[in-house]
């Protein structure tokens, strides 16, 4: 009998940990909260500044507009993690770096988006994570495995 009593107290002590483990998942927006599907573009500009904070980066980037103003725009990346995952680290990209930044504009139509890649002088790409469509994915558990 005392078996079966610490048996469901266990069970509901598993069940209440695993609930409130996910709360911070649910609490976290997904791609379509923020940003519009609708809206793709393509950012060309210079990087100002760099934040490698969770749960995303943030990349700032001065782009030109035709009369000749800059405007500074937040590109959301994917977290420091996928970001190094993906082999981009702060060390990757100099600020002052012109960058071409594929993305979605944000819903509330300000300066704000998220990157999916970008692309560096000399044609290399990299990615970005996150949650834009089109991110491509980190590695899996099974390739730091080597399955």
């Amino acid at each position: 009998m005392q078996t079966r009593m610490i048996g469901a107290i266990v069970g509901v002590a598993l069940a209440l940990a695993a609930s409130l483990a996910a709360i911070p998942i649910l609490a976290h927006h997904a791609f379509t909260a923020e940003f519009d599907i609708d809206r793709p573009l393509t950012l060309e500009g210079k990087l100002a500044v760099w934040e490698m904070i969770n749960p995303h980066s943030w990349f700032h980037i001065d782009v030109e507009g035709p009369d000749g103003e800059v405007v500074r725009w937040l590109v959301e990346g994917g977290s420091p993690n996928q970001l190094i995952r993906n082999g981009v680290t702060q060390n990757s990209v100099p600020i002052g770096t012109v960058l071409v930044v594929e993305g979605y504009g944000s819903k509330d139509r300000t300066n704000k988006a998220v990157g999916s890649n970008f692309t560096l002088p000399d044609g290399s790409r990299l990615f970005l994570g996150g949650s834009a469509p089109g991110a491509v994915p980190t590695a899996s558990v099974r390739d730091w495995l080597g399955l």
